[in-house]
């Protein structure tokens, strides 16, 4: 008998330049060589999930948009010892943007990241204050510096506004590279290219997936690149990244179905 999957997406969620749908269906055409699998709505995991021998969450959109029933389906999870893909041992923003602040605090190179002391972030032509538990810009602002040395950081985190080259995304399954994109112009987030990364950005990008302890699971590593040439970390993804497989070639999507399928074959013991 071939394993159950119960694939929880949204995939009407209106996300801006992104189709999950286009993606989700896409997976899910694929896996289906490998596995019995169904498609439910966020709203519906924790009645289904049971029935099913493995979860796999995806594009599920922002859970700021349902964050008691996505609490209410983590706890069940971890209380029922469902399988998920992503597993539930995410450290980075599966459970909100803290780490940003401890990385920092502790010299990785991530973008200057304060939740209290908004006197220790560099000079720069602006700031942005986000929610810890944001997403997808959910209640981004920007302020001025005399504007942040009045505001109150309860919940929240500040960084300042960096003059950037590009934004590049490291993809991996696992702890395994598969593919990267960048952004050639900063403006426009989700037009993006396919990126060679030198050993050194492969490096950069795999501290942070070794950092984090997922297992099995899909991650997915935002960095920008500065005036100077360094990569900082924007954030690590271990939720439900997006995975813009359209841009990506013939070879490359078959390969990440691969080793997804794989993956999940040894979550499930097969």
């Amino acid at each position: 008998m071939r394993a159950k999957i119960l694939y929880v997406t949204d995939l009407t969620y209106p996300a801006r330049g992104r189709r999950y749908g286009d993606e989700d269906t896409f997976l899910t055409r694929q896996l289906r060589d490998n596995f019995d699998l169904a498609i439910c709505h966020p709203l519906d995991a924790v009645a289904l999930m049971d029935s099913f021998d493995a979860v796999v969450v995806r594009n599920s959109g922002p859970v700021l948009h349902f964050q008691v029933e996505y609490d209410e389906f983590r706890a069940a999870a971890i209380d029922r010892g469902t399988r998920v893909f992503n597993q539930l041992t995410g450290k980075a923003d599966m459970v909100g943007k803290q780490y940003l602040v401890e990385l920092n605090d502790a010299g990785s190179p991530v973008i200057p990241t304060t939740d209290s002391d908004p006197s220790s972030l560099p000079e720069a032509s602006g700031y942005l204050v986000k929610p810890k538990l944001g997403s997808d810009s959910i209640g981004l602002r920007k302020v001025t510096r005399e504007e942040l040395t009045t505001l109150s950081l309860d919940g929240l985190l500040a960084q300042p506004l960096i003059d950037f080259r590009y934004e590049v995304s490291f993809y991996f399954v696992d702890r395994d590279f598969q593919y990267a994109l960048y952004t050639p112009d900063p403006e426009h987030r989700w037009e993006l290219d396919p990126y060679e990364p030198t050993d050194e950005d492969l490096a950069f990008a795999q501290r942070f997936v070794d950092w984090n302890a997922i297992d099995h699971g899909i991650q997915r590593v935002d960095a920008c690149r500065t005036r100077s040439g360094e990569l900082l970390l924007v954030e690590l993804e271990d939720l439900n990244p997006f995975l813009s497989l359209s841009h990506t070639d013939d070879t490359s999507r078959s390969a990440f179905v691969k080793r997804m399928a794989s993956s999940l074959g040894t979550l499930l013991d097969l």
